[in-house]
């Protein structure tokens, strides 16, 4: 089943809508840090549209790194899912643009995230929902930081999903190398280790984030680091 997405703005107009969010508490490393990523996935991958955000057979994304939304916001703009107009208002209280994402407020959102470790976990369970309701289709991506990957929840989703099978799940990394632990060999080794699809790219480069997300992983889940800049304290 193939979905095409309206498409109302380009990549260029991203820093401008991005630039009418106003307002503390911001998160601003966290968000830039997902911006290619986010484009890349809602302009040439994501199965879905504004015009049927609940189409059973469209692709779930969910953003675990919801603590800064606000290139996640827009994006969702650029693409016609919720009103540019409701950018300068973000974070405001009568604004639905949270800090954080609220599933019920903004169009298109999946999940209610934010609290780090999450998103991989609840991803892992909409792939086994799937699976469960034989919808063979409907791919599932959960975009997580590097540091996401110290919780323990993340740990045992990763763990899980491996053996499991759920080749429909795909999780993309943003590495600005805020994790407090590294880990031997890297991340894409820890998720290789638990029987996963691995790929680590430039995290700015549109051509090979889009190469790496379409990869072929029969019978494995797959991620991606998409390594960029540090961030900086």
């Amino acid at each position: 089943m193939t979905i095409t997405t309206e498409r109302d703005h380009g990549y260029p107009d991203l820093p401008r809508l991005m630039g009418l969010m106003t307002g503390d508490e911001k998160h601003g490393p966290a968000a830039t840090s997902t911006l290619d990523a986010l484009w890349v996935l809602y302009d040439r991958v994501l199965r879905v549209t504004p015009e049927r955000p609940d189409d059973p057979e469209r692709d779930r994304f969910l953003l675990s790194k919801g603590h800064g939304p606000m290139a996640y916001y827009a994006v969702l703009a650029a693409k016609g899912f919720l009103p540019v107009g409701w950018l300068p208002g973000f974070g405001s209280y009568d604004s639905p643009l949270g800090h954080h994402p609220d599933r019920v407020l903004v169009p298109g959102a999946e999940i209610g995230s934010g609290s780090l470790g999450h998103g991989l976990p609840i991803a892992v369970g909409t792939a086994l929902g799937l699976r469960a309701q034989g919808l063979d289709e409907p791919r599932v991506w959960v975009l997580t930081g590097d540091a996401e990957l110290d919780e323990g929840s993340n740990h045992e989703a990763i763990a899980y999903a491996g053996p499991a099978g759920l080749d429909r799940l795909h999780t993309v990394v943003i590495d600005n190398s805020s994790a407090s632990h590294a880990r031997p060999g890297g991340i894409a080794a820890r998720f290789e280790a638990a029987g996963w699809s691995a790929l680590t790219v430039d995290g700015r480069d549109h051509e090979a984030l889009y190469a790496a997300f379409t990869a072929p992983h029969p019978g494995r889940p797959h991620v991606v680091v998409a390594r960029v800049e540090p961030k900086l304290a």
